[in-house]
This record gives C-alpha cells, sequence and structure tokens, in this order.
C-alpha cells in the first residue's frame, strides 16, 4: 500500500466571504460550541480572530513546507468557479494556481459544475486556459456527484478524479482514473457533528481503523483528503493530526506518491 495525499483550497481570505454567503458567522458561532464543550482551547479561539485581523484563511505555503520537508508530494485542488461556500475570486485563484505552480506543486481543480455537461466542460476549459497544463485532475467541491458526473469529467478531459470516498481500488472511466480516497479531515474529526466532536488522541485512534482497513482489503493506495486551511494554531487539533498522520505513516515504511505517479503506475 503506497499513500497519496492531497488538499482541497475551500478558502484564502476572510473578506471574500463579506456579503456572498454566512461562512464567517457561522465559523465564529461553532468555534464557540467548540470552546465551551471543551474541544479548543482559549488559546486557540485568540489565533482565530487573529486571522480576521491577518485576513488569512489560506496555509498553502506552510503546508507545502511541511510537506516537501517530508518528502510528501501532494496535489492541491483550488477552484475557479463559485458555489456552496467558495467564494474566492477568479483572479486570487490565478494568483494561487501559477503561484503553487511555481512552488513545484501538482494543481488540480475543486469543481464546482457536476451535473451538466456543458457547464462541466466549460469549467474545465477555464481551468485548463488559467494553468496552461495539458493533463490535470480535479475534486468535486463537497464531493458531489451524480450518475453521469464521472462520464461527463472523463468527456470533458480530466485526467483523474478524487471524488468518491469508498474503500475501493482506483479504476478508470474512459479514460480517467477515478481514484477513490478513505480519509478526510473533518469526517474524522467532525463526524458526526458539524463542529469538532473529536480531541487529538480520540481522531489517531479513529485514523488507524481506516488505515487497518485498507490494508486489511489490500488496497494499492490510501487516499488522504486535508484542506489547507487547518494546518494553523487556530486548529491546532487537525494540524497536529495531519502531522501526526504522515509521521505515522512513514514510521510505517508507507510510500508517498502523488495521483500522477499513481498513474503511471498503474498504466505500467
Amino acid at each position: 500500500m503506497k499513500a497519496i495525499v492531497s488538499h482541497d483550497i475551500d478558502h484564502l481570505t476572510l473578506t471574500e466571504h463579506f456579503l456572498k454567503d454566512l461562512i464567517v458567522p457561522k465559523h465564529f458561532v461553532r468555534s464557540y460550541i467548540e470552546l465551551f464543550s471543551g474541544k479548543i482551547s482559549i488559546s486557540e479561539m485568540f489565533h482565530r480572530y487573529g486571522d480576521i485581523f491577518k485576513n488569512q484563511w489560506q496555509h498553502i505555503e506552510a503546508l507545502h513546507e511541511f510537506n516537501t520537508k517530508n518528502k510528501v508530494p501532494t496535489t492541491y485542488f483550488i477552484g475557479v468557479n463559485n458555489g456552496i461556500g467558495l467564494s474566492y475570486t477568479k483572479q486570487q485563484a490565478t494568483f494561487w494556481i501559477h503561484k503553487m505552480l511555481q512552488m513545484g506543486c501538482d494543481v488540480g481543480l475543486h469543481g464546482i459544475e457536476f451535473e451538466d455537461f456543458e457547464k462541466i466542460n466549460t469549467e474545465y476549459c477555464l481551468f485548463k486556459d488559467i494553468s496552461k497544463q495539458t493533463s490535470f485532475g480535479t475534486r468535486m467541491h463537497y464531493i458531489r456527484k451524480n450518475e453521469q458526473t464521472f462520464t461527463n469529467m472523463a468527456k470533458a478531459g480530466y485526467s483523474f478524479d478524487s471524488s468518491e470516498m469508498s474503500f475501493k481500488v482506483p479504476y478508470k472511466i474512459g479514460s480517467m482514473w477515478e481514484f477513490p480516497f478513505q480519509i478526510m479531515d473533518g469526517y474524522v474529526i467532525e463526524r458526526p457533528k458539524k463542529w469538532q466532536s473529536k480531541n487529538f488522541v480520540q481522531s489517531c485512534d479513529e485514523t488507524k481503523k481506516i488505515i487497518d482497513k485498507v490494508v486489511d482489503l489490500k488496497l494499492p493506495y490510501l487516499g488522504i483528503d486535508f484542506h489547507d486551511r487547518y494546518f494553523s494554531d487556530s486548529h491546532k487539533t487537525w494540524k497536529d493530526w495531519y502531522m501526526w498522520l504522515i509521521e505515522y505513516l512513514s514510521s510505517k515504511k508507507i510510500e508517498f506518491v502523488n495521483f500522477k505517479t499513481a498513474i503511471k503506475e498503474l498504466e505500467k
């Protein structure tokens, strides 16, 4: 088994949400629930208020530095369209797409359109035009899909997708590889609630069970989705959990590969 790590970029700044959605007030309601239930510290709460003054909800560079130091090749999925809380502008996205590519990151699309082929294709073409890449993959925001989504993605030209959360081996739809993933930060740390419901130790124990299941099923790849926003002292459990996960897999001699490397291995 090898591990494929990827990161969804849902937010860049706080101000992108002003007058567009209720993400920021909901965030602080959630934060007070977490504080009063003992899941976060006063220090974390202060850091979250500090984010307002920094106007920063992304931690792409810090996360990339950690991944690089630990020899973890990753893929960052960033949007070029707005929908359900993803509110940064195309100009902001363009800046970060170019910056991440210059940093040596593998960059794919965090898709919004999943129902209509023409809209899926338009989104694909927009990302291709911005990124100047000839081959890239995608993951749907909130992993939304219907019966035709994957077929339409393949028709549009994506080389891979990772929008299915399941215990399956990678499989092909047309010329597109589908990479099911098993670990997502929010599912581990929040469920069954919509805010942090587990502490660090509980989160690690839950994660070990998932890893053991992947091993028992003899799946070739363990898929991991961690949102860059949480690589911050504002979300200490999340950050510590991700760092622990990378260290834990490294201690088990699990090799890290990205999607493009995995495709080459599968097509040998």
